[in-house]
This record gives C-alpha cells, sequence and structure tokens, in this order.
C-alpha cells in the first residue's frame, strides 16, 4: 500500500479554505521555518481512498472475531459513543468553575455509586488513565495507609506466578519489592506457599480473580484472610470483571481496593494505545488517601473537595472523561439485569468455545473456566513442529484475530482465547472450525502453517528487525525530511 507521500503530486488539493474573517498577524521571522514542510499534496477522491484502504488493512470487532485472551475485545454499542459526543460533554474545559459543569460532575458521582456497587467499594477515582495506572493508584493507597500507621516495615508486595506483567512493575513504581508465590496444580493460589510468604514485612497482595488462566480461585477467601491476619491488604486487578460483574464483588472477597478497566469490562473501543480508563475504588478506611479533587453532592449542587489525607493528583485534572461518559451509558442500558447477564454470556460462550476444542487442543486445566481459557500446544509443537505462533498466524487467513500468544509464562506453548459476551454461536462455531482445520493442517503439512499467513497484506515480518530497526521517517529523494 503506498504512503500518502507517495500519493502527492504537486498543486493537488483537497480543501477549500474560507476567507480569513479576522485580522491577520504576521509572525515575526524568528517563529517562522526556514523551508516550508514537505507536506503531501492529495486530492480528496485520493486521500479517501487512502484511508479506506488503510481501514480494510485493520482488523477490529467491527470487521470479525477478535478473541485476544485477558483483553476482552468486545463489541461496544453505538449509543455509547453517541453520548460520548454530545457537544455538552466534548466542549466542556476542565478549567471552568464547577458550577458551569453540573452536568460532567454528576456523570463523574453516578459513574463511582454505581462502580462501587459493582465492585463492592466504597470510594472511587476516575484519574488513573490506564489500567496499569490504575494499578499504581492502588498501591499508593496501601503505601500511604500503612505509612499513616507508621508501619513502615511493610515493604513487600506478594504477586501470583500467573499475574499480569504490569503487577509487578506497578508494585516496582510504587516503591515494593516483589515476592512471587507459585500457582498449585489446579491454577489457583499455592495456599501454603502464601503461608509462608505472608509477615510482618507484607504490605499487602495483587491478584486477579478469575485468574490470568481463566479460573476463579475456589480459595479466594482464605486467600483474603491469609494476608488479613498478617497485616496486609488485598488489592484486586479488576482486569478480569466482564467474568464476575454482576455476579460476585472484590469488596465480599475480602478485597481494600481495585482497580477497573473501564475500556475493556465498561466498553470503550479499545486497542492500538487507547483510549483508556483505570479508577481505582477503595474500602472506606482508605478513603481519606484517594486522589484529590473528588466529587460530591451538596445543597449548592455537585462540587470538587479533597480528601482529608489525599496523595494529591495523580494525572491531570480528572482522568479521560469521556471513557466515563460511555461506562456510565454501558451500565444504565444494561441495568440491573443486563449487566450479570453479559457476565453469565461471557462464560457460557468461553466454556462454548473450549469444550468444541477440547477433544484436539490440551487445554491447561481440565476444568470449567470463567472468561477465557488458555490451551497449550506444547504437544502438538514436539509431534509436527507447529507452534504456538504458526497456529496464531493461521488464524489470520480464516479473517480471526490471534488469540494471546505464549502468556502466561506457567503455561508452556500457550494460546489464550476469550471469546466475550457479544459473540454469536455460529461465530464461535465458525471459530471452532477454523482451529480445528489448523490443527488437522498440522498434521499434514506443517511447512504450510509455517508460512502463514497466505492471504494477508503481508506475511510474516521480521520482527526482531522492526523492533530494533524501525523505519519511522519517510525519505525523501535527496535524504530524509
Amino acid at each position: 500500500m503506498k504512503l500518502l507521500f507517495e500519493r502527492s503530486r504537486p498543486g493537488r488539493s483537497s480543501s477549500l479554505i474560507p476567507a480569513c474573517d479576522v485580522p491577520a498577524v504576521a509572525l515575526p521571522a524568528s517563529a517562522l521555518r526556514a523551508a516550508a514542510p514537505r507536506l503531501p499534496e492529495i486530492s480528496e477522491i485520493d486521500l479517501g481512498r487512502h484511508y479506506t484502504e488503510l481501514a480494510s488493512q485493520t482488523h477490529g470487532v467491527n470487521k470479525g472475531f477478535y478473541p485476544l485472551g485477558s483483553c476482552t475485545m468486545k463489541y461496544n454499542p453505538r449509543v455509547n459513543e453517541e453520548m460520548a459526543a454530545l457537544p455538552g460533554f466534548t466542549d466542556i474545559h476542565p478549567l471552568q468553575p464547577a458550577e458551569t459543569a453540573q452536568g460532567c460532575l454528576e456523570v463523574l458521582y453516578e459513574a463511582e455509586r454505581l462502580l462501587c456497587e459493582i465492585t463492592g467499594m466504597d470510594g472511587m477515582t476516575f484519574q488513573p488513565a490506564a489500567g496499569a495506572h490504575g494499578e499504581y493508584t492502588g498501591l499508593l493507597l496501601i503505601r500511604r495507609y500503612h505509612q499513616s500507621r507508621g508501619d513502615t516495615a511493610r515493604t513487600k508486595i506478594i504477586v501470583p506466578d500467573s499475574a499480569h506483567g504490569t503487577n509487578p512493575a506497578s508494585a516496582t513504581m510504587a516503591g515494593f519489592s516483589v515476592v512471587s508465590v507459585p500457582s498449585n496444580e489446579k491454577g489457583g493460589v499455592d495456599i501454603e506457599a502464601l503461608k509462608k510468604a505472608v509477615g510482618p514485612d507484607t504490605a499487602g497482595l495483587m491478584l486477579t480473580n478469575p485468574n490470568t488462566v481463566g479460573l476463579f480461585d475456589e480459595n479466594i477467601l482464605d486467600i483474603t484472610r491469609i494476608v488479613h491476619e498478617a497485616g496486609g491488604l488485598c488489592y484486586y486487578d479488576g482486569a478480569n470483571l466482564n467474568a464476575v460483574m454482576g455476579q460476585a464483588r472484590p469488596g465480599d472477597m475480602g478485597f481494600d481496593c481495585v482497580h477497573l478497566n473501564l475500556h475493556k469490562t465498561f466498553s470503550t473501543p479499545h486497542g492500538g494505545g487507547g483510549p483508556g480508563s483505570g479508577p481505582a475504588g477503595c474500602k472506606a478506611f482508605l478513603e481519606p488517601f484517594l486522589p484529590a479533587p473528588r466529587v460530591r453532592k451538596t445543597d449548592e449542587g455537585f462540587r470538587f473537595y479533597d480528601p482529608a489525607h489525599t496523595m494529591g493528583r495523580v494525572r491531570s485534572f480528572y482522568g479521560n472523561f469521556l471513557v466515563v461518559v460511555r461506562a456510565l451509558t454501558y451500565i444504565l442500558t444494561l441495568g440491573r439485569e443486563g449487566i450479570p447477564e453479559a457476565s453469565a454470556m461471557a462464560v457460557l460462550n468461553a466454556n462454548y468455545l473450549m469444550k468444541k476444542l477440547a477433544g484436539s487442543y490440551d487445554m491447561a486445566y481440565d476444568t470449567l473456566c470463567m472468561h477465557e481459557f488458555v490451551m497449550s500446544l506444547e504437544k502438538l509443537k514436539a509431534e509436527t513442529g507447529v507452534s504456538a505462533m504458526d497456529v496464531a498466524k493461521s488464524l489470520l487467513d480464516y479473517g480471526i484475530h490471534p488469540p494471546t500468544m505464549y502468556f502466561p509464562l506457567i503455561v508452556h506453548e500457550a494460546l489464550m482465547v476469550e471469546p466475550t459476551e457479544t459473540e454469536s454461536p455460529e461465530t464461535l462455531d465458525s471459530a471452532a472450525d477454523a482451529f480445528l482445520a489448523i490443527f488437522e493442517k498440522a498434521k499434514t503439512d506443517a511447512a504450510y502453517l509455517h508460512g502463514a499467513p497466505h492471504r494477508c497484506p503481508i506475511g510474516r515480518p521480521d520482527e526482531v528487525k522492526a523492533a530494533r530497526t524501525p523505519v519511522l521517517r519517510y525519505e525523501f529523494e535527496g535524504g530524509r525530511e
């Protein structure tokens, strides 16, 4: 596909700029470029075709099945986008007085109230810009709590070996050292190892439940009790809340603080870098430490206020506000009946697809899963030479986005599949047929799968070269610009 610079021809244009209706102001010479920028000159029809072609080569939920494990790439209703596009939300300025932005403050207030009800928390901040940022904020809450009690010896955060990679990174950034605990044979936390890991230096535990292998830990109440008895706090990574929202609440499991991925569970299109929102919620005893400002309802309307012992800001202004608008729309649209139905369908779809594949592919854990499941292709690779990478690349030829590859690390040759609740049985049947066809192809023509994909705009790029020597600028004749 040609770049815009390659389509460019001198003198072509696609814009008609109206006459200036304000006095012209000449910039001083010191503010001017020595030479005009070499921008592409494109006709309107060529510009339209360029972006249409670019869109046709981009895979998204709107184009096909997107079972990216641990990422919840589900369909996002258009009404959410319409609400987020309302001028009263898009034209607001973060510095205008609170009394002139009452609708926006009410969105923050109502979203906090409903998300606290869903999670079993008492307070929440929307400042964190993404999931890992929410993790970091939750860990700062834990740190502030221990510091307020003079308990400075608590410097360690316990993290299961199946955790998301951001967990240990966030703990380290928050000033803690990380203690890893292994999984047991059922895929949950090894209770005996946890008992040995806790002690007077335990600040807290970071845990995802359902966990990264798609299983709800049957010992969750024992896990949080053990940490609490040791004097630590329990942090809930809400990355997988899509499996349990409306069914079970982190607060009732014994967790003291949480983060949520609004861009995953509560329906904002994401991937490729954004947009995101990772609000952090907590129980009442941690509320005084939440970032400032927060929103409360007064006799004069909605107003900002600073918690008593706030950690200050973790981001400019109030977070990615329009993502919160989408989340509130999603929650109000589904309501008390729809939220648990969505999570139930996510679990049903995952188990349906897993059972259709279980006769051929090896499942990492032979039990009912929650919203996602993990397959191990270790045996298939040993017998045929076809790897998880080969299967993932081959799925592209069927119009299916590959599942997550080689994660979690505790499963060799892993493929992690999350169908989500928005896919139909027909889509899942078609996906199962593709997986099974690839499995059979591995036995008869492994070389073909090694070369996949065969029907995409590009085949397999040199990923090491792309990462180490990326070409980020267009090179004009005669040198770079």
